[in-house]
C-alpha cells in the first residue's frame, strides 16, 4: 500500500484521480476494440485530472499501445483504399493542429467541433431515413473529414467522431469499420508522437511511467470490448455509433 501511495504522490494523483485515469484506460481499450464513440468520455476524464493540453501527451502513448492491439486483432479486415483517401489530409490537419495548438481558444475549438459533429450526425440520420444506399464519392467530403480528423486529433485526441461518420457514410460493415480505423489511427498517432515529445513537450518520464502502470487496464478494456462487439450486429452497430457520437458532441459542447 505504501508503494502505491508513493507512486500516486510522485504523480500528484489522489486515489479518486487515479481511479478516473484507470477508468479512462479501460474505456480506451474498449474503444480500440470497436466500441466506438466513447473517445469524448476518455478525453474528458483525462482532462479533469491533468488539464487540457497536458492530458493529450499523457494519453497519446496509451493510444499507440491500444492501436497496436487493434491492428493485430483486426488487421485482416482493413480496407486500405479508404486509408488512402483520408491519410493525406489527416496529416495536413495534424500539422495545422501543431501550429495552432498554443493559440486557439479551448472554448471556440470546443464549440466549433461540437457543432460540426452534430451537423454531420444529422446528415447521417437523414440519409438513413431516406434508406439511400448511395455512398458519397465526392473528394471534398473525404478531404474535409480527413482535415478535421487530423486537426482535432492533434488538438484533443478527438478525431474519432469525424472518422466514425466517414466510415459510416462509406457503409463499412462492423469488422471492416474497426479494422480500417485501427490502422488509420495507429499511423496518425505514431506520426503525432514526435510533436508531443519535441514541440509541445507534453510527454515526460513521469507520464510514461504512468502509461506503463495503466497497460493492464487497457488490455482489460480491449478484451471486454471484443466480447461486446461480437454481440452487436451490423445494423445495431451503425445506430450505436451515431447515437454515441451525437452524445459525445453534446458532452464537448457543454462540458
Amino acid at each position: 500500500m505504501q508503494i502505491v501511495t508513493q507512486f500516486l504522490t510522485q504523480h500528484g494523483l489522489s486515489i479518486s484521480s487515479f481511479s478516473l485515469v484507470f477508468l479512462a484506460a479501460v474505456l480506451l481499450g474498449m474503444g480500440k476494440a470497436g466500441i466506438k464513440g466513447i473517445g469524448v468520455v476518455i478525453v474528458t476524464l483525462m482532462a479533469l485530472v491533468f488539464g487540457g493540453k497536458s492530458s493529450t501527451g499523457t494519453l497519446i502513448p496509451m493510444m499507440v499501445f491500444a492501436d497496436i492491439l487493434a491492428v493485430i486483432y483486426y488487421h485482416r479486415h482493413t480496407q486500405w483504399k479508404y486509408l488512402g483517401k483520408l491519410l493525406p489530409t489527416m496529416v495536413i490537419g495534424v500539422l495545422v493542429g501543431v501550429w495552432l495548438g498554443n493559440d486557439i481558444s479551448d472554448e471556440v475549438f470546443r464549440f466549433l467541433m461540437a457543432i460540426l459533429i452534430l451537423g454531420i450526425v444529422v446528415f447521417m440520420v437523414l440519409m438513413d431515413k431516406r434508406k439511400s444506399s448511395a455512398i458519397p464519392q465526392n473528394r471534398l467530403f473525404s478531404n474535409s473529414i480527413g482535415l478535421l480528423s487530423g486537426f482535432t486529433s492533434m488538438i484533443g485526441n478527438l478525431a474519432g467522431s469525424f472518422s466514425n461518420i466517414y466510415f459510416l457514410a462509406m457503409r463499412l460493415p462492423k469488422n471492416e469499420f474497426i479494422g480500417t480505423a485501427a490502422w488509420l489511427f495507429f499511423i496518425i498517432n505514431v506520426f503525432k508522437l514526435p510533436f508531443h515529445l519535441f514541440v509541445w513537450k507534453t510527454i515526460s518520464l513521469e507520464s510514461i511511467s504512468l502509461n506503463i502502470i495503466l497497460t493492464p487496464a487497457i488490455i482489460i478494456g480491449f478484451i471486454t470490448g471484443i466480447k461486446l462487439v461480437k454481440l452487436i450486429n451490423n445494423q445495431l452497430y451503425r445506430k450505436f455509433i451515431i447515437v454515441v457520437t451525437a452524445v459525445g458532441a453534446l458532452l464537448i459542447l457543454f462540458k
